[in-house]
């Protein structure tokens, strides 16, 4: 009898262990790390002189040049929300409402806009709508229109909202799938139809997810450095500060840039705090018993909707467009010229041919341990409630909220010294893909974990199963659509990972986004649009096999 009580505790004590090894986990790779962010910020020196102050925070806070580029940021990133939102809420709710034409091409060119990296949307925008831009030139030449600048404020605002917009788009279709079409009929019934029912019935009722891919777009907006630094021309953001104070203006000395750092996880934490405050008063769940079915439509309705929808998805798809395009235009240096060759491809598969590899063995470890600690940490938070597991949800989500080149910059302060020399390594890389795209596979999988009952994993026990075997066989296997779900967005924002891996890289750790980003800041444009090329087929395949595997011809979050 003893015995068999003693094995029972070790069975139960299994989840217990994985808990702690979660824990200790992210206490060395994300804990630790930003402990050395903050303390590098506050002290100078070493060993005997090392002392504490906060003269970084005050050179900051000193400047106006430094306050004004959060305002700048602000200013960009609340501007950008409000189009994305505009723009991305109508879209789903066509999609969803009504037959368009061509749907699942629509989506998938919808997700394609958002996987690219952004400052390959600012360069075809350069190079589309610049002062001597392709359309630029044609309007002026043909019609006497002459192009507004397209540089600065403007620039950086029109490249992140066609970039984001599909994050809202994608939201938004997983709200309405959960929204009972028995409300859509019982309002209709009621006089409530058209644009009234929009607001007073569809809006309401996915206010929730609303919030949330508000929050989304806003932390990438504010993040994201590569556009300001190709289209700003002066109009400085808060994240080029955040990557110039640390390579530029410090040189050995990270204090400053550690400083900025800690300022930039301040002023994230704020708006994350604002807007799970704003979330809580207005959660709900809803499950869908009749789901909403797609109505036919017909006449200068039919035409309006689906010029919408196809106006907007190809705008913001026509700077990969451009990129495809010129990846087989003929080059003499870094100009090109007339006619169409392979050279840049075969450049791009001579040269740099760590670029391609690394990229997909990077990618492809990183991602593994996502989906492997994704699935178990969302079995901890739905299935073992404690205060611990509630603990690992919470520091989970931290990445969501910094900036990827904060989350860089901590782990090079953290592992540039023995016993942990991590810096310079594949290892580091994946450590930091780890961090950063995580929250999106538990996000997803505890919302499909949580819709599985209890009692199936029950029945499996109650038949002599173990809980590790009931969780392997019965639990994981369920859980596959909102795994994939996850993993894909993960896999896909891992390959175009930027803002971290600049940090990190060196040459024996090049990716396929870091090389565009090389070529194109040295201004060789034919090797960059093979190299963003090679991406996009990337992420078509990417996206070709989740719908094969899974049997979803959608994609929604």
């Amino acid at each position: 009898m003893a015995g068999e009580k003693s094995l029972k505790k070790k069975k139960g004590d299994v989840w217990s262990l994985v808990s702690l090894g979660v824990i200790a986990m992210y206490g060395l790779i994300l804990i630790y790390p930003l402990f050395i962010l903050l303390r590098q910020s506050v002290f100078v020196g070493e060993g005997e002189t090392r002392r504490f102050t906060l003269e970084a925070f005050r050179t900051f806070f000193s400047r106006p040049y430094y306050i004004e580029t959060i305002f700048n940021s602000l200013k960009v990133t609340v501007t950008t929300t409000i189009i994305t939102l505009i723009i991305g809420i109508p879209l789903a709710y066509f999609y969803q409402m009504y037959e368009i034409k061509g749907k699942s091409l629509l989506q998938i060119l919808v997700i394609l806009c958002s996987m690219s990296a952004p400052f390959i949307g600012a360069y075809s925008w350069i190079v589309l709508l610049g002062r001597n831009g392709i359309i630029s030139n044609f309007l002026h030449n043909v019609f006497g229109i002459q192009v507004g600048n397209i540089y600065g404020f403007k620039g950086i605002v029109l490249v992140l909202s066609l970039q984001l917009f599909p994050l809202v788009f994608l939201y938004l279709c997983g709200a309405l799938k959960n929204i009972d079409n028995s409300l859509l009929e019982a309002s209709e019934n009621m006089g409530c139809s058209g644009v009234k029912r929009f607001f007073k019935v569809v809006i309401p009722l996915c206010m929730p997810t609303i919030i949330a891919a508000t929050l989304l777009v806003f932390m990438r907006a504010f993040a994201d450095f590569g556009t300001p630094l190709l289209i700003g021309e002066g109009y400085q953001t808060f994240p080029v500060v955040i990557y110039d104070a640390y390579f530029n203006e410090t040189g050995s000395d990270h204090t400053f840039g550690a400083a900025v750092s800690v300022i930039a996880i301040v002023i994230t934490a704020i708006i994350f705090l604002v807007q799970r405050y704003i979330n809580n008063r207005h959660r709900f769940t809803m499950n869908a018993m009749h789901t909403i079915e797609r109505k036919q439509i017909h006449g200068l309705k039919a035409v309006l909707i689906n010029f919408y929808c196809w106006f907007v998805v190809l705008l913001s798809f026509m700077p990969q467009i451009y990129v495809i395009y010129s990846s087989f235009q003929k080059t003499s240096g870094k100009l090109f010229v007339e006619g169409y060759s392979l050279d840049s491809y075969r450049f791009a598969f001579s040269h740099l041919k760590k670029a391609i590899p690394n990229t997909f063995l990077i990618g492809a470890a990183a991602l593994v341990l996502v989906v492997v600690l994704a699935i178990l940490i969302a079995y901890l938070v739905v299935r073992r409630s404690s205060t611990a597991n509630k603990a690992i949800d919470t520091i989970s989500m931290i990445p969501y909220i910094i900036p990827g080149s904060v989350v860089g910059i901590a782990l090079v302060l953290a592992f540039n010294t023995k016993p942990l020399m991590l810096t310079g390594t594949a290892t580091i890389m994946i450590l930091a893909l780890i961090i950063r795209r995580i929250p999106y596979t538990i996000r997803s999988s505890v919302a499909t974990l949580q819709q599985i009952p209890m009692s199936i994993e029950e029945a499996s026990i109650s038949l002599g199963a173990s809980k590790m075997k009931t969780f392997f066989r019965i639990t994981v296997p369920m859980m596959g659509n909102g795994i994939m779900s996850g993993a894909i967005l993960s896999w896909v924002t891992i390959i175009t990972e930027l803002s971290t891996a600049i940090i990190l890289y060196n040459l024996n750790t090049i990716t396929l986004t870091l090389a565009v980003y090389t070529y194109v800041s040295r201004g060789n444009y034919g090797i960059a649009a093979a190299y963003a090329t090679i991406l996009t087929v990337t992420t078509i395949i990417s996206l070709l096999i989740y719908m094969k595997v899974t049997g979803n011809k959608e994609v929604s979050l």
